[in-house]
């Protein structure tokens, strides 16, 4: 059976942000929003978390261990070289792990958001409403088979009077790639 979605569009973000105030107040579940700039604040509205900022430090934590393994290892144990009374464990360690967990932890929280957020190279982009990265706000609401004319019509009214320019009805788009024919 096919997804129907129930997708609101807005011209300004503080009347999009009310809206989706409003439609969660009326408890109706928001299956996803889509904004052309960010609006932080919509996180605290939706009560969305995100891990990611812990991972990064994580892999922050990582970076800074195998580095300073590798220096440990490299200056003291394999190719030790005391040269003008320099202790062989320097503090010229300090700028290169510096470098090297940014780096570490940079990389590593890219590939998981792209892992997270199944991106990969030659995926088609698949958007709900292309203007969204114009100009346009969505909130889209999943039409469960389960709702009523009346639970739809309620939706549909709740989005017009809380500011939507336009309410269109929709498949889900699908998530997949297109094969190249050669």
């Amino acid at each position: 059976m096919e997804k129907i979605n129930i997708i609101g569009i807005y011209d300004d973000p503080d009347i999009f942000t009310d809206a989706v105030k409003k439609i969660k107040e009326n408890d109706i579940s928001i299956k996803n929003v889509f904004s052309p700039i960010p609006l932080h604040h919509i996180w605290d509205i939706l009560n969305l978390k995100t891990r990611l900022p812990t991972l990064t430090f994580i892999y922050g934590v990582i970076g800074v261990v195998i580095t300073f393994a590798f220096l440990y290892w490299t200056s003291v144990v394999n190719y030790p070289l005391k040269f003008g009374g320099k202790p062989l464990n320097s503090v010229s360690f300090i700028i290169i792990m510096f470098v090297a967990t940014i780096f570490v932890a940079t990389i590593l929280t890219f590939m998981t958001f792209f892992i997270r957020q199944k991106l990969w190279p030659g995926k088609k982009v698949v958007m709900i409403d292309p203007r969204t990265m114009d100009d346009k706000f969505a909130i889209v609401i999943e039409k469960d088979p389960s709702l009523s004319s009346q639970d739809i019509d309620k939706i549909n009214k709740l989005l017009k009077d809380s500011g939507a320019v336009e309410i269109n009805e929709k498949p889900e788009p699908d998530n997949y790639i297109e094969e190249e024919n050669d």
